[in-house]
C-alpha cells in the first residue's frame, strides 16, 4: 500500500464566492503518485471552503464563473443570506468568539472584527462539505464522462490564499 500527498494553493477574491475547477491538478497528482488502483481524497481544511463534484457547464458570466456555479450561488443566497452586519441575520459570531479572534496573531486571520462576519460562508460550506473521495483505476481518476472537481471559498470578506490537500492511497504497478 502506498500513499501520496500533494497540495494546491489557490487565490480567492473579495465580495463574492470564489470557484476553481481543480480536476486537472488532481489528475496531475495521480500521475505523479504512480498509484495504479486506489482512492483519491481531495479536501480543504478551511472552514468556509468546500470541495465538490459536479458537471462543468461551459457558459460563463463576466467573472468567469460557469452558469451552474452562478445558479449554486443564487440558491445558496436564498437559503443562507450574506452576513452584512454583526448579529444579523445570524447570532454568530458572538462576543466570546470575537474576543478569541481579536487575540489571534496569524497574518492569515487578522485581528479585525469585520473579518469575522462570515457566518454565511461557514454555513454554505457545511452544506457542500469539505472533501470528495473518488476512485483511481488503472492510473485514471474515476470521474465519468462529464464530472469535474471544484473548490469553492464562500468567505466573501477578503481575498486570500487557500490550500487544497490531495491524498492518494493505493497500490502501484510495481
Amino acid at each position: 500500500m502506498s500513499f501520496y500527498f500533494d497540495e494546491l494553493e489557490l487565490e480567492t477574491v473579495q465580495g463574492r464566492p470564489s470557484y476553481h475547477m481543480i480536476t486537472e491538478q488532481v489528475k496531475d497528482a495521480i500521475n505523479k503518485s504512480n498509484i495504479a488502483n486506489g482512492i483519491c481524497l481531495v479536501q480543504t481544511t478551511h472552514t468556509t471552503c468546500s470541495i465538490y463534484f459536479d458537471e462543468y457547464m461551459h457558459d460563463k458570466n463576466y467573472y468567469d464563473d460557469d452558469f451552474l456555479q452562478v445558479d449554486l450561488t443564487n440558491v445558496l443566497d436564498k437559503l443562507i443570506p450574506r452576513q452584512q452586519s454583526e448579529n444579523y441575520p445570524y447570532l454568530s459570531p458572538g462576543p466570546e468568539h470575537i474576543a478569541y479572534g481579536m487575540k489571534k496573531t496569524d497574518p492569515n486571520y487578522p485581528a479585525v472584527k469585520w473579518t469575522m462576519l462570515n457566518t454565511d460562508g461557514h454555513l454554505r460550506s457545511d452544506f457542500l462539505g469539505s472533501s470528495v473521495t473518488l476512485g483511481v483505476k488503472q492510473h485514471k481518476l474515476l470521474l465519468g464522462s462529464v464530472g469535474q472537481i471544484f473548490f469553492a471559498d464562500f468567505d466573501q470578506t477578503r481575498a486570500r490564499k487557500r490550500k487544497v490537500e490531495i491524498i492518494i492511497l493505493g497500490e502501484t504497478d510495481e
